[in-house]
């Protein structure tokens, strides 16, 4: 029990350092998938786009099923069906990313390894922590009385709000690729890397280049709003003292910070640097023809 303790504790402070660490540096390298596939700078070995994300992704249910009903660390009382609908949200989304939004896809571009191999790392970090803490005696006591807490039911609403914008939006995006694949096959030219983007219309797309990112963002919010309390953040959390803790003992750091706010945290230092690039990539891609007010990922802020 205490070395599987350890290791959580070790694994939840590590993976939120890790992203904090690698934040700055996803402004300098964009990852070789994608629209940067072609100019990333890395090509080391290239494989198949979408067989290649199904693969990585389908690791975080499967290490967070595993961790949620075999962790030494969850509640000797058994499961709440507050604990099981979170978990069920936590596998849908996971159902649509890895299996049914890649087999809807028409095309994606090659990625190099590295792509699958760091995603692989991510989810096998993030799925397990998950399943930990949502087994944990800590969540358990948390949810007991998530059913009449208004919090719970707006998390679980954002959560389902974000969900379905996240969907809404990849699919405006994969009709353009569809578009663009039965128009490359009716002109029987060889599709070139890049003829599949276009200029996305329709819904948040009229204010921001990434609402699908957006809408992921309000989704984990509300997932970590309903499965978890509010991190503590005071001043006193940025003292040397307490910015100390990262060099002491894995338990004492930052130890509010659960599971489900680390997802959050993660969420956001990488993808809002890829959004950022993205949206330089549209404007100048279509230069004029690209929506001047549009923002990069905030409707009307950021």
């Amino acid at each position: 029990m205490a070395s599987m303790q350890f290791l959580y504790d070790a694994c939840r402070k590590w993976f939120t350092i890790g992203s904090l660490a690698v934040f700055p540096v996803t402004f300098l390298i964009n990852a070789p998938f994608g629209r940067f596939a072609e100019n990333a700078g890395i090509n080391i070995v290239r494989l198949d786009g979408i067989k290649s994300w199904m693969i990585m992704e389908i690791v975080s249910p499967i290490c967070f099923a595993y961790s949620y009903y075999t962790s030494p660390l969850g509640s000797m009382a058994g499961f709440t069906v507050q604990q099981h609908v979170l978990a069920g949200l936590f596998l849908i989304h996971y159902l649509n990313r890895a299996i049914l939004s890649p087999l809807r896809t028409p095309s994606r571009s090659k990625t190099d390894i590295i792509v699958p191999l760091s995603g692989i790392t991510f989810n096998v970090l993030n799925g397990s922590l998950m399943g930990v803490y949502l087994s944990s005696h800590t969540a358990r006591a948390f949810l007991s009385n998530a059913f009449s807490t208004p919090t719970f039911y707006v998390g679980v609403f954002l959560w389902a709000i974000g969900f379905a914008g996240n969907i809404i939006h990849d699919e405006i995006l994969l009709n353009i690729r569809r578009k663009a694949k039965n128009k490359g096959k009716a002109s029987s030219h060889s599709t070139k890397l890049g003829e599949h983007y276009g200029i996305p219309y329709g819904w948040l797309y009229e204010y921001v280049s990434f609402p699908n990112y957006f809408c992921e963002w309000v989704e984990w919010f509300g997932f970590a709003l309903a499965a978890s309390p509010f991190p503590t953040v005071t001043l006193a959390t940025f003292s040397l003292q307490s910015l100390s803790t990262i060099f002491s003992s894995a338990s004492q750091f930052a130890p509010t910070l659960t599971p489900p706010w680390i997802f959050l945290i993660n969420e956001f230092v990488l993808m809002f640097p890829r959004a950022y690039k993205g949206h330089l990539w549209y404007k100048q891609r279509f230069a004029e023809a690209f929506p001047k007010e549009r923002k990069i990922v905030i409707p009307f802020l950021l």
